[in-house]
């Protein structure tokens, strides 16, 4: 079965796709035109978002070139395992509907670093802030733009710098509207996601079964269970190869935690899509999003394990490799290329859905974190609401062409996209959570014992990497160390970050409690237990949600 490349049925289901999510954007942007210079609704689309918008809005968000290709591509790799981001997410975003948002809401947090300085100080502030636009910048951003133009220059044979650029303009267009244009744009991008990645899924299950007999999924997923049974392990265990990236019960009591309750609870890209509606609202978008990420490793994994029991059996020994070398992301442009004419198109869509709607959601938090939390208060701190916006709008601008020119340089496509994001977002992910959840819940953390964590934090992360090298020790109580690409001994980053975030949390209490003066700190916030009180409807959904993750675990373990 071999590509042949986009037809005109595919570019003409794709032009489709454009001008729906450009013209229904344009629609919104000039709908909300006389409110668009107010930094509140360019920033937040503060009160105007839906619970079904707000859902929508986090899984494009979320989903991007990293999921599609990046975890495709460690589905191939791993198998099942690697949906544990997926589903642990769902449990995540529970957590964060019932104790974060309340605290944001009712303390009227914007930004991230607003919460810093309100709890803490402008010094910690300003120092996460840096942080935060280096990250989204240099490591988020443009691992999702370098992954997205290599899928679609492989797809669609048009020449890589020319799909950064177009996505990036693409981006820009929907961006540059404000975040209700980004947020309804994303329920369609949401549809055209499911639907596509759900085409390609379907696609590989039935080319399982026309390899090894049946017909239709169901005995696809029955010869991926029986010919592949070491793909669908949730738990790894220590003598699997694979371990280090996913090593074992952390997925479940350790560092995993910390990746998913960062990402979904303390981080400026993710929750400014809910910090614009009331509680109830954005709880129940919450809960929604929550929904769609327990079905994610269909659209996500599948295709890569079905790639992998294909591969094994002889198929695409030549399209899996790139000079020379098997390499595991290319499972998912593999599988994309071979889709019949019409339904491709509508997967080019979904994936080209995907990266732009993060993209374009990753601009708009860096341009509200650069506007709000650095040029509003030490550049322009009288800047009209106006100036403000068309800053927001130069500010997104300025981050895609940074995005453009620093993507090929930065070696994403050594590591795997998914785990590149994954590593270099852990150096600085166990210092932030550790700030966010004893300035939530202990009145007696201070700025000083913020400082240390997330300075030493940064520091500490980078030294763990090195121990069992600097000591010769690859194995003790504390630590298993493993070697990596170049053979170097090294803790698998997961524990790493279970380690630094206890190592965060005890300074902090170390130098808070040493502090005569917290005992009274008048930064510290009040907790009212009514804030946390939660509907019956969102009850029955979360309990809904924790039956199905221990069934899968359970099942899968």
């Amino acid at each position: 079965m071999q590509s042949q490349g986009l037809q005109l049925l595919d570019y003409l289901v794709f032009l489709f796709y454009f001008i729906v999510v450009s013209g229904y954007g344009y629609w919104i942007y000039k709908q909300r035109q006389s409110k668009i210079s107010n930094s509140n609704d360019f920033f937040l689309a503060e009160g105007s978002l839906t619970w079904w918008a707000i859902g929508a809005s986090l899984i494009a968000s979320n989903i991007s070139a990293e999921q599609f290709i990046g975890t495709s591509g460690d589905g191939f790799r791993l198998g099942l395992a690697i949906a544990t981001y997926e589903w642990m997410a769902a449990a995540t975003l529970l957590i964060v509907a019932i104790f974060f948002m309340p605290i944001y809401l009712k303390n009227k947090i914007f930004t991230m670093p607003q919460f810093l300085t309100q709890r803490y100080s402008p010094t910690v502030s300003l120092i996460m802030a840096v942080f935060w636009l280096m990250l989204y910048i240099t490591v988020n951003l443009t691992s999702i733009l370098y992954l997205g133009a290599l899928a679609v220059t492989t797809i669609s044979g048009v020449d890589f710098t020319v799909c950064m650029i177009g996505m990036s303009v693409f981006a820009i267009f929907i961006t540059l509207g404000g975040m209700k244009v980004i947020g309804y744009t994303d329920v369609i991008q949401v549809v055209f996601l499911v639907l596509g990645g759900l085409a390609t899924s379907y696609l590989a299950l039935n080319m399982v079964t026309d390899r090894f007999g049946g017909s239709g999924v169901v005995d696809g997923v029955n010869h991926l269970l029986t010919k592949a049974p070491e793909h669908f392990h949730m738990i790894l265990q220590k003598g699997n190869p694979n371990y280090p990236s996913l090593p074992g019960l952390a997925v479940l009591i350790g560092g995993m935690w910390i990746i998913n309750l960062n990402y979904w609870g303390c981080n400026q890209y993710i929750t400014q899509r809910a910090l614009g509606a009331d509680l109830k609202t954005a709880r129940n978008g919450i809960l929604f999003a929550a929904f769609l990420k327990l079905m994610m490793p269909i659209i996500v994994v599948l295709p890569g394990i079905a790639a992998y029991l294909l591969y094994k059996d002889g198929m695409f020994q030549t399209e899996m490799l790139k000079d020379g070398v098997l390499n595991k992301d290319n499972a998912y442009p593999v599988l994309l290329n071979l889709l019949p004419t019409g339904l491709k198109g509508l997967s080019f869509a979904a994936l080209t859905a995907a990266v732009v709607a993060s993209m374009a959601g990753k601009a708009n938090s860096i341009s509200t974190i650069f506007t709000l939390d650095i040029y509003k208060k030490y550049i322009n701190p009288n800047a009209s609401e106006k100036k403000l916006v068309n800053v927001g709008r130069f500010a997104v601008v300025g981050a895609m062409v940074t995005s453009v020119i620093v993507a090929p340089m930065m070696g994403i496509d050594k590591k795997g996209g998914f785990e590149f994001i994954q590593e270099y977002t852990g150096y600085v992910s166990p210092g932030i959570f550790a700030l966010f959840t004893l300035g939530f819940f202990w009145k007696r953390a201070t700025s000083k014992a913020a400082l240390v964590a997330l300075l030493g934090g940064v520091t500490f992360s980078i030294m763990t990497k090195y121990i069992p090298s600097w000591t010769g020790v690859t194995e003790c109580f504390f630590y298993s160390s493993f070697p990596d690409e170049t053979g170097r001994m090294m803790i698998p980053f997961m524990d790493r970050m279970a380690w630094v975030f206890i190592f965060c949390v005890t300074c902090m209490v170390i130098i808070s409690l040493a502090d005569p003066e917290s005992k009274n700190n008048p930064k510290g916030l009040e907790i009212d237990a009514s804030m946390f009180k939660l509907s019956p409807s969102f009850i029955v959904g979360s309990v809904v949600i924790c039956t199905i993750l221990t069934f899968l675990y359970t099942y899968f373990w």
